[in-house]
């Protein structure tokens, strides 16, 4: 049979319009086109044809490659989505008669998925003021479990090497130098971007031998995100490239990371990316972030470019393309100024508001934080919420178990401190020695101290235990014999720890303002 053309794709894709086309009920059919698709929108199903292009990064010029691409889209996407994804279906008849399904000629191949609510799409609900941070968790409770299963880069493919991660981040550099010709920002953000592939070398080669590039969904972003009855549901995954979905998993979360920055919410940001962190204690990862951020970024800028030169007969697209490639490179310079880390180190009784402040300083620093009620069931191999019925000083709780996790958390965060990132260390913090540790820890990065005090009185602490037990899903296990314990082995804040401390009482300031100094601080040393 005679393949496809361009102009053969387009009178089917207009025919396709039709209801009567279809194997059910239809009243309406919106076509959306993208560079390499074309979708048709029904009542209650999509369609989704590919165009028959050979763009270099992607060949679908024969209806063998189309039905291969078919049935990749549907292999990596039904991980995720597998109640949006159904199945492949044939396009029988003749261009210009053309139906779905059918016992006719062999025309095409299409991905038939369900629909859904367009406007419970995450970056419309993010437009709306409607995404909320427990959506966010969601999200990276989804993905972590996601990348745990995900297939890991065999050692004999090209996948995630220095070599392979630098040929697609330098090729942005010259096609950005393309379109903006000479420009001081490209040329600054290509010598930071060529130096940091090559001091992160080293760990890019560490983690692909342990397993950390897998086959990921490559184009996580907030618009390819849905809310379907209440939980999220990631979708269209790149199934043209494996280039693409062949990556880090750090690759992966960036990319979300900086979208959400991009939408000037960086509290969000820090939020999705450190219950990602909490669910995989993957932090080695954290340390590529910056570079993935600024590499997603640019291009984001590099597409914008490249859209506001094809769309300069339009004023309003011309200038939209415009500010969205400035915004772009601005979010990727971001990247390349100093940073100013402080290592926050909590202290405070069991139901004295720690980890609700932690929370507080993560989405307002956008500092990482490790708790040690997660680390410490981390280093035992058991999950976050696990139960383990040890008694005060006993098994899990003892003082060998506390020494490793606390030794845990402080390598961890040197780790972090050294790559540039401010921490939070969520800990009771209740003996001078582990609050010293962590003050030599920051010493020794460079890094800024603060210890956050919180405070309430012991009846508030108890009634904020039982209900915490009462609600469940928390990592701490502390219920009222720890707290006697705690009260009983306290070592106090000395008087040579006060320059260090801010103290605030969780109970008189629920709004947390006694943080505002602090936030204020290291937010004029970031802009200096």
């Amino acid at each position: 049979m005679q393949e496809l053309s361009t102009t053969d794709h387009n009178r089917m894709a207009e025919r396709l319009r039709e209801p009567q086309r279809y194997p059910h009920a239809v009243t309406d059919v919106t076509t959306v086109r993208t560079h390499i698709s074309t979708l048709l929108l029904t009542d209650t199903r999509a369609y989704k044809l590919k165009q028959p292009l050979n763009l270099g990064f992607l060949d679908f010029t024969t209806l063998e490659q189309r039905r291969h691409a078919c049935d990749e889209e549907l292999r990596l996407n039904r991980r995720l989505a597998p109640e949006i994804y159904l199945q492949r279906i044939a396009i029988t008849g003749t261009p210009d008669d053309p139906t779905v399904g059918g016992d006719g000629p062999l025309l095409d191949w299409a991905v038939q998925m369900r629909r859904f609510d367009d406007d419970r799409l995450y970056d419309r609900l993010l437009e709306r003021g409607e995404l909320t941070a427990s959506e966010l968790d969601a999200v990276a409770a989804q993905l972590a479990a996601f990348h745990d299963q995900a297939a890991v880069a065999d050692a004999a493919s090209p996948w995630g090497t220095p070599a392979a991660i630098a040929e697609p981040t330098m090729d942005n550099f010259a096609q950005l130098r393309e379109l903006l010709g000479t420009d001081r920002r490209v040329e600054h953000l290509a010598d930071w971007t060529q130096g940091q592939l090559e001091a992160l070398a080293p760990l890019m080669e560490e983690r692909r031998a342990l397993g950390r590039v897998r086959e990921c969904h490559g184009d996580l972003h907030l618009g390819n995100i849905v809310d379907c009855n209440g939980r999220p549901v990631i979708f269209d995954g790149i199934e043209f490239s494996p280039a693409l979905r062949w990556i880090d998993v750090s690759s992966e979360v960036a990319f979300l990371d900086m979208d959400l920055r991009s939408r000037q919410r960086p509290d969000l940001a820090a939020r999705f990316i450190n219950s990602y962190f909490e669910h995989t204690g993957d932090y080695p990862g954290a340390r590529l972030l910056a570079f993935y951020r600024a590499y997603r970024a640019l291009v984001r800028a590099k597409v914008s470019g490249l859209r506001m030169r094809n769309t300069c007969a339009d004023a309003e697209s011309h200038e939209h393309a415009r500010t969205a490639m400035e915004r772009y490179l601005g979010i990727a310079a971001a990247e390349t100024r100093p940073d100013h880390p402080r290592l926050i180190l909590m202290h405070g009784l069991s139901g004295s508001g720690k980890s609700t402040v932690a929370q507080a300083l993560v989405e307002r620093l956008g500092a990482m934080r490790l708790r040690s009620d997660v680390e410490r069931k981390r280093l035992y191999g058991l999950d976050r919420n696990a139960r383990t019925g040890a008694g005060v000083g006993e098994g899990l709780y003892g003082q060998q178990a506390s020494e490793r996790t606390y030794a845990r958390l402080e390598e961890l965060a040197g780790a972090l401190l050294q790559a540039g990132m401010s921490v939070i260390v969520d800990a009771a913090s209740l003996r001078l020695a582990e609050r010293e540790r962590f003050r030599d820890c920051a010493r020794r990065a460079g890094a800024a101290f603060t210890v956050v005090d919180c405070q309430a009185d012991v009846a508030t602490l108890r009634a904020r235990i039982r209900s915490r037990q009462a609600a469940g899903g928390d990592p701490s296990e502390a219920d009222a014999s720890v707290l006697d314990h705690q009260l009983a082995i306290v070592e106090h804040l000395r008087a040579d720890e006060a320059a260090d401390t801010l103290a605030i009482n969780t109970e008189n300031d629920p709004a947390l303002r006694a943080l505002d100094p602090l936030i204020e601080g290291d937010s004029k040393a970031a802009r200096e």
